[in-house]
């Protein structure tokens, strides 16, 4: 069952060889356009990246919109916490550059199975509604290898995994990434997505010997992008996709 898994993998997050290390644009490429809009989706599926990360919370109505932060203070006209607000409040605020604030799905159709993406299950009790949504996607010709399910909150990951036994799942963590092994396991997770300045080249050898891959963020420097190359990293997480190049 764990080769099977591991083998997935490899289909589900796109390596073309042992040697590529993937290009994920964070937050669709938030170096050149405002993070998790449409536009920011649009600009890292122009600049090539093999993945798109994005974040989710679920508002007080019920649906899934792609957002970072807790509150909307800092990248918005409005404020206070995004999951007080109901959909009809939502769409009348702007994020800077007079973006609106996408639902998973406007991103989902934006990105047409052109690259998986990444979901990143910012918000707590987002489990369920992300994974009623992905179903249904994939219910309409979409795949699972369309998808990699990621959180730092492992009580939703575990959520997820109980709710869909095959969906690659990756576990974030910015403490020492060799910790995250144990939850790694019990998730049958493809990968461990560890912060880079908490990695060491030791790390990564020892949790791609226990079957996982590591996909490191947030990797914005030329010199950063190309150590991580050189330890042999499977993929990494940049503000500017452009600059993560062979």
């Amino acid at each position: 069952m764990r080769l099977l898994y591991i083998l997935c993998a490899v289909c589900i997050l796109g390596c073309k060889t042992n040697s590529k290390m993937l290009n994920i644009g964070h937050r669709g490429a938030m170096g050149h356009e405002t993070e998790n809009t449409v536009a920011s989706v649009k600009k890292a599926l122009e600049l090539g990246v093999d993945m798109i990360e994005i974040d989710v919370f679920v508002l007080k109505s019920g649906e899934v919109v792609v957002f970072h932060d807790e509150t909307l203070d800092s990248l918005t006209d409005a404020k206070g916490r995004i999951e007080e607000y109901t959909f009809d409040d939502l769409k009348k605020v702007r994020v800077k550059g007079n973006h609106a604030i996408p639902t998973l799905q406007e991103v989902l159709e934006i990105i047409a199975k052109k690259v998986p993406l990444n979901i990143e299950l910012k918000g707590k009790n987002t489990a369920l509604p992300t994974q009623q949504i992905v179903s249904n996607y994939l219910k309409n010709g979409w795949k699972k290898s369309d998808f990699v399910i990621s959180s730092f909150l492992w009580d939703e990951l575990k959520a997820y995994r109980q709710l869909d036994s095959e969906q690659a799942i990756a576990v974030l963590t910015e403490e020492n990434p060799v910790d995250a092994l144990p939850i790694a396991k019990q998730l049958n997770a493809v990968a461990i997505n560890p912060w880079f300045k908490n990695l060491t080249q030791e790390q990564v050898q020892t949790i791609q010997n226990q079957g996982f891959k590591i996909y490191t963020y947030t990797v914005n420097d030329p010199a950063d992008i190309q150590k991580m190359r050189d330890w042999g990293v499977n993929g990494v997480f940049c503000n500017y996709p452009e600059r993560v190049r062979f």
